[in-house]
């Protein structure tokens, strides 16, 4: 292809939009970037299928047979999460002592129960901008999206209730429901959502007590709920009058610049919770997140904690400089690079009929193998020190046997080569032992 400055000058456009233009068509698979070398057409992308998502009737379950993830070391196909850039590191550090100068008068004060006002109108002000406008007012500053969710289920719900979510479900939700003693209700997943037609049955009958979905770039599945199936989630959380916990940690991870809207910005009577965090979009080690409790807000503020002054402020000055907005891009376009690379390597190296999901956005790959035992991979993954997600993690059924997640928030290095090739030679393995059997 043309360079991006020719591209430029036979347009009359800018450096800038020209580069744009690029990323949307890598995004959409008709160019592939090289590094020092510029942007081609592309080959094709693959023939490989997206999974078959299982349809079953719902029934409410205990969550007493969570099956718990496996104690080993991280690795990069494992936890959800992605590795940050040079530029970023270099922002938040100026961020940092930026606010190390701000929040001196406030050292010998314990943290605001709502949090810091300066993080509040940030994050107002920063989701204003995508077209979802929201008061600093109605924010909250949370731990982490985790201890979001589980303040909003204990605002809402008591032990014994059931709890409708989405199936397969991030194992980390499946562990909080069960510690705070709730039924679930899984919901099957459908290519643009959930069905919400069984959802709507259960909230008719008065089996459920609240809705914990996460609806953008879904953790383990990868589907994005369309704008027609929010629209619907959010006028069953209020025609019903049932809380609806949205978890949005995934939000700001697409893998192209449409920014897609909450369902909770369809809510209209405040029945839906929304729910998020810079834990996947910037880092972990924060343990920052926020809410939007709705009208549960002040039920919902007797059940938080109060979050590090000095964090918060490094956030907030983080998003007013307008480095996290220029991380968010930078992030954006590296995950669409990664997720080609992965599925490119994965459907030449995966066994006949595999199916991979490809995904709009996030940090996960829902990959499905015929004749495959999860359980059994399972165990030799441990036994080899390959740190991955089982499909059975993601449930309480007996279902997604033939199921493994798999992270692409890291570029292939050599690293991650090796871990994907002790995958495959794994996998291999696995379908081996089931065949002779």
């Amino acid at each position: 292809m043309p360079s991006l400055r020719k591209l430029a000058k036979q347009h009359n456009i800018s450096v800038s939009t020209a580069v744009r233009c690029y990323e949307e068509l890598e995004s959409q698979g008709w160019l592939v970037s090289r590094p020092q070398s510029g942007y081609f057409i592309s080959s094709g992308s693959t023939n490989i299928q997206t999974p078959e998502w299982q349809t079953f009737t719902t029934q409410i379950q205990s969550c007493k047979r969570v099956r718990k993830k496996p104690r080993a070391q991280p690795g990069p196909l494992g936890i959800s999460r992605m590795e940050l850039d040079g530029k970023s590191i270099t922002a938040l550090d100026a961020s940092l002592r930026r606010a190390a100068r701000k929040v001196q008068s406030k050292l010998t004060l314990y943290p605001e129960a709502q949090g810091e006002l300066t993080l509040r109108n940030a994050l107002a002000s920063h989701f204003s901008q995508y077209g979802f406008p929201l008061g600093s007012e109605e924010l909250v500053i949370t731990n982490g999206c985790i201890e979001a969710v589980k303040s909003a289920l204990k605002a809402c719900t008591e032990p014994g209730d059931t709890v409708a979510i989405s199936s397969p479900c991030y194992n980390g939700l499946l562990e909080l429901l069960s510690e705070l003693s709730l039924n679930i209700l899984e919901i099957p997943s459908l290519n643009d959502g959930i069905d919400l037609d069984q959802l709507e049955q259960h909230l008719i009958t008065g089996h459920i007590s609240a809705g914990l979905f996460c609806t953008t770039h879904m953790n383990p599945q990868g589907i994005t709920m369309s704008m027609i199936q929010k629209k619907r989630l959010a006028y069953l959380a209020n025609h019903f009058q049932i809380p609806m916990i949205e978890d949005d940690v995934y939000l700001e991870l697409a893998h192209h610049q449409n920014q897609p809207l909450p369902a909770a910005y369809y809510d209209t009577e405040g029945y839906i919770i929304w729910c998020g965090s810079v834990s996947k979009s910037l880092s972990p080690s924060y343990r920052l997140g926020w809410v939007r409790p709705g009208r549960y807000f002040q039920q919902y503020l007797t059940h938080t904690a109060e979050v590090s002054t000095l964090i918060q402020y490094l956030v907030a000055d983080f998003i007013h400089s307008g480095a996290y907005t220029k991380h968010l891009r930078r992030s954006q376009y590296q995950l669409m690079l990664n997720k080609r690379d992965y599925i490119s390597y994965l459907s030449h190296h995966l066994p006949s009929g595999s199916r991979i999901t490809q995904p709009e956005g996030g940090l996960v790959l829902w990959v499905q193998i015929p004749d495959f035992d999860a359980d059994l991979f399972g165990r030799k993954a441990f036994e080899s020190k390959l740190c991955i997600r089982i499909g059975t993690l993601f449930t309480v059924s007996d279902r997604y046997r033939d199921c493994v997640r798999i992270n692409i928030g890291f570029s292939m290095t050599h690293n991650v080569k090796e871990q994907l090739d002790l995958l495959i030679m794994l996998i291999d393995q696995t379908i081996n032992a089931n065949h002779s059997t």
